[in-house]
């Protein structure tokens, strides 16, 4: 059973970090380039901070981890999991189609996943042992369309361009079987999946701020998200996802990646 109080506490960050995000968006912004040349902003950077700061102060004990400013008390039961931003690059250019992802870990596993859009104002939380929950002005409703087959599946990923020259072979055998492919979407596409409207979503060189928060929001609505050999994601993974609606699409998916 999940502390209710630990729940409070990532919707009020998620509303925190909106509140930071919102008045930046489709503004100009002094962009810099990161080591791995991903883009960075002010917005990135004051929406961690404060986040760090409102969860270190509620829970002293927790450890935090985020892509910005690094981990604390990384060995502690408990430990945040935060990605202001994630979608840069949409953020940037002006489309809604990125998100703030708040996620804790009990001892390693995902336990509680928020994914919210601060400009649309969509919401998706997932909580370990309950219904992924959504709220939105736009409609939609939670139900994972059942799907047993690529060969009917509506399949997204961020880019063609993650996927290293070995990596990009196997995730071609995945997107000949599906019926479509859709680019883009960073975490969004994750949250369209608990509504039906995305049935598969495969990509590789996550980093445990992009998936943590995803892992409670897909199965909590029924789905599963692994690694590419259908394993449980952990702290040690290597950042290659799986994310599907129905789970009698995992095994499909697994086989044609491995």
């Amino acid at each position: 059973m999940i502390d209710p109080a630990f729940v409070g506490a990532a919707e009020a960050a998620a509303d925190l970090a909106g509140g930071i995000i919102r008045p930046l968006f489709r503004s100009a912004l002094l962009v810099e380039a990161k080591g791995d040349a991903s883009p960075v902003t002010e917005a990135d950077r004051a929406a961690e901070r404060a986040l760090r700061a409102f969860l270190s102060e509620r829970f002293p004990t927790h450890g935090i981890m985020g892509e910005e400013y690094g981990t604390e008390r990384g060995d502690a039961e408990y430990l945040w999991v935060l990605d202001p931003i994630d979608g840069t690059r949409a953020f940037l250019t002006g489309r809604p189609l990125f998100g703030t992802l708040i996620g804790l870990l009990h001892r390693g596993e995902p336990v509680l996943g928020l994914i919210d859009q601060p400009v649309t104002r969509e919401r998706w939380l997932g909580v370990a042992g309950q219904g992924t929950t959504f709220r939105s002005p736009l409609g939609g409703t939670i139900g994972p369309r059942a799907c047993e087959s690529l060969s009917v599946a509506e399949l997204s990923c961020t880019s063609p361009d993650m996927f290293p020259a070995g990596e990009a072979e196997r995730f071609r055998k995945v997107r000949n079987a599906a019926r479509r492919v859709t680019w883009g979407g960073d975490c969004y596409s994750y949250g369209l999946i608990p509504l039906g409207l995305l049935d598969a979503v495969v990509e590789t060189t996550l980093k445990p701020w992009d998936w943590a928060a995803l892992v409670p929001v897909v199965e909590g609505a029924g789905g599963r998200m692994t690694d590419w050999r259908g394993q449980t994601l952990t702290l040690e993974s290597r950042g290659d996802v799986i994310a599907v609606g129905d789970p009698a699409l995992l095994p499909e998916i697994a086989r044609l990646l491995g």
